[in-house]
């Protein structure tokens, strides 16, 4: 009989570890790092990225996530673009604009390709319709938020120019302002809104976006330089990504426990639910059900870069099927 050594041991459980991990993942090298640039603080709606530490989806991968907060997309990706993140979670039109500015990004995993973004007045203000908000003063969270791209997309739909209305910068506790008059509307997100309305915002008008142009609101964009040089670490952080939505989508109560802890706005399970219940039904779309979470709807993102380019927040023209890319988008 032949006699096996402990070396032969060794030897064949390396041959097994490598087999079933990327090198990059293995023990030895240690989980790789990737950090997500938000247009937020950790709140709820953001659940499933912080749960890391109960769940495990990343480390199941071999990533260690962090999460650095921002304010508003255009932050999120000046904070990647300064190396303090590996990917920006951001809007269509922080990175269009960044686009235009020469910066060489790819937008790599859609994760809410339903819009989210309305236009909230009193109910007593007779603000209905997006041609009312003319000479209007509206509040936004900040100038490189999604707040203020998805009001100008909606202006331009009905013939109206940032010109037209004064944007005024409120935070993200935008609807103090709405109801103390400082300003006539407020561009929010359906989350916002219901965090308002629970906080006895009152009677109010919505105007939905998506009733006008259904642009994505959010995905996960990298440079170039990243997309190119760390196919094998995105390809895991993405699948990562989505088992943790899908995970949040079969498990709202979980995730509102859960967010008692981890979300900076999350000291109400109820409430925690029913933001978590909005940010589900954005996650996913008819697109999705065919091809599953994080596909892209192109011709619907070209329409929105050709509205940004008539709008004249960008300059150039962007070929959308040459910066949104699906070949790392996890199979079902």
């Amino acid at each position: 009989m032949k006699k096996i050594t402990i070396h032969t041991l060794l030897a064949a459980c390396t041959v097994a570890l490598c087999g079933i991990l990327p090198m990059s993942a293995s023990l030895a090298a240690g989980p790789d790092k990737v950090t997500v640039a938000g247009w937020s603080q950790p709140i709820v709606e953001v659940t499933n990225l912080l749960t890391e530490e109960e769940k495990g989806f990343f480390k199941a991968q071999g990533v260690s996530l962090s999460y650095l907060p921002g304010a508003g997309g255009g932050d999120a990706i000046r904070n990647m673009l300064t190396g303090q993140a590996t990917v920006a979670f951001t809007d269509p039109g922080s990175f269009f604009a960044a686009l235009d500015k020469g910066e060489k990004l790819r937008a790599i995993y859609d994760i809410y390709p339903q819009n989210v973004f309305n236009v909230v007045s009193l109910k007593g203000s007779n603000i209905t319709k997006p041609a009312d908000l003319k000479g209007k003063k509206i509040g936004v969270y900040s100038l490189s938020s999604g707040t203020r791209q998805n009001l100008l997309v909606m202006l331009h739909q009905v013939g109206l120019k940032e010109s037209d209305v004064t944007i005024v910068v409120t935070g993200l506790l935008n609807f103090a302002p709405l109801i103390q008059g400082q300003v006539d509307a407020t561009a929010a997100t359906d989350t916002g809104l219901l965090v308002g309305k629970q906080r006895g915002l009152g009677e109010v008008n919505v105007i939905n976006v998506r009733d006008h142009l259904n642009v994505s609101s959010d995905f996960f964009v990298v440079t170039e330089d990243t997309y190119r040089s760390k196919k094998d670490v995105l390809k895991r952080f993405l699948k990562a990504y989505r088992d943790s939505a899908a995970w949040m989508i079969k498990n709202p109560d979980e995730a509102a426990e859960l967010a008692v802890k981890r979300a900076i706005d999350g000291k109400t399970v109820a409430i925690n639910r029913e933001i978590i219940r909005l940010r589900n039904a954005s996650s996913v779309s008819p697109l999705t059900d065919a091809k599953g979470l994080g596909n892209f709807d192109v011709p619907s993102l070209q329409k929105a870069a050709d509205t940004y380019k008539a709008l004249g927040i960008i300059q150039r023209d962007i070929k959308v099927s040459e910066v949104v890319l699906q070949d790392l988008i996890p199979q079902e």
